[in-house]
C-alpha cells in the first residue's frame, strides 16, 4: 500500500501587508514529507521558518498555495475544520515546553488524549509508555517545576506525539536547553519519530541536529533548497 504524504506544499507563497507595506517571505514553496521522514528545515534567524511552519500547521493561511494533509487539500476549510484537522492529525513541538504548571508529567501527556476522546485507562497507557521511552519513568507524578528543562521538553515531545499525528513540527524544540542537555533530547526525539513512524518538519539552527535527518532543506531569499 502506497501512504498518501504526511503534508505536501503546493506553490505556498506568503506576502504580509499590502501597497508600500508589502513583504513578500517566501514565493512558490513546494514541500512534500513523507510518513517515516524527518525533515530539518534550517536557515536564518527572518528567513521565514515559522511562517512555514505555521501555514504546515493550518495555524496562517497561504496567501496563494495548498497546504495538504495526508492527502486532504487543507487550504479552503473553515476554521472550526482546521482546528479539527489540527486536533486529530497534527502534533507540535515548541522552544519553550508550554506545559501546564498544575498537572504531573502524566497527566500533561494524557491532556490531549482526553480531547481526543480517549479513555482515561486508555490515555494513561499511552503516555506512560511514551515518557517511559523518553527516559522519564522516575519522573510520572512529578509536576514541571520540579523537573529540568530538558526533562520538561522531552515531556512536551511526548505530548506532541501522544494522540498519534499523522504528522509533527517542531521550531527550534531545543533552542532553549544548553548544548549538552540538548544533545541528549536531540538523540532521544529523533529515534522516537523513527519508532513512532511519524512524518515530522523540523526547523532549527543546530546543523549537527540537522545532519542526523532524513534530510535537509534550506529556506533563504523566499526559496526552498536541497542541502
Amino acid at each position: 500500500m502506497i501512504l498518501k504524504p504526511s503534508l505536501e506544499l503546493r506553490n505556498v507563497t506568503r506576502i504580509y501587508g499590502e501597497g508600500e507595506q508589502r513583504l513578500e517571505i517566501f514565493k512558490n514553496l513546494s514541500l512534500t514529507v513523507r510518513p517515516g521522514e524527518i525533515v530539518a528545515l534550517t536557515g536564518q534567524s527572518g528567513s521565514g521558518k515559522s511562517s512555514l511552519l505555521h501555514i504546515a500547521g493550518l495555524l496562517e493561511k497561504p496567501t496563494a498555495g495548498q497546504v495538504l494533509i495526508a492527502g486532504q487539500d487543507c487550504t479552503p476549510m473553515d476554521d472550526r475544520t482546521k482546528t479539527a484537522v489540527r486536533r486529530v492529525g497534527i502534533g507540535f513541538v515548541y522552544q519553550f515546553h508550554h506545559l501546564l504548571p498544575e498537572f504531573s508529567a502524566l497527566e500533561n501527556v494524557m491532556m490531549p488524549q482526553f480531547i481526543n476522546g480517549a479513555s482515561k485507562k486508555a490515555a494513561s497507557l499511552r503516555a506512560t509508555e511514551l515518557l517511559k521511552r523518553m527516559g522519564l519513568a522516575q519522573r510520572l507524578g512529578h509536576r514541571p517545576g520540579e523537573m529540568s528543562g530538558g526533562e520538561q521538553q522531552r515531556v512536551a515531545i511526548a505530548r506532541a506525539i501522544a494522540n498519534r499525528p499523522l504528522l509533527l513540527l517542531a521550531d527550534e524544540p531545543t533552542g532553549n536547553l544548553d548544548p549538552p542537555t540538548g544533545e541528549m533530547v536531540h538523540q532521544e526525539f529523533v529515534r522516537l519519530l523513527a519508532e513512532e513512524g511519524l512524518g515530522a518538519l523540523i526547523a532549527t539552527h543546530n546543523l549537527d541536529f540537522a545532519a542526523r535527518m532524513s534530510r535537509q532543506v534550506s529556506l533563504a531569499n523566499g526559496a526552498l533548497a536541497a542541502v
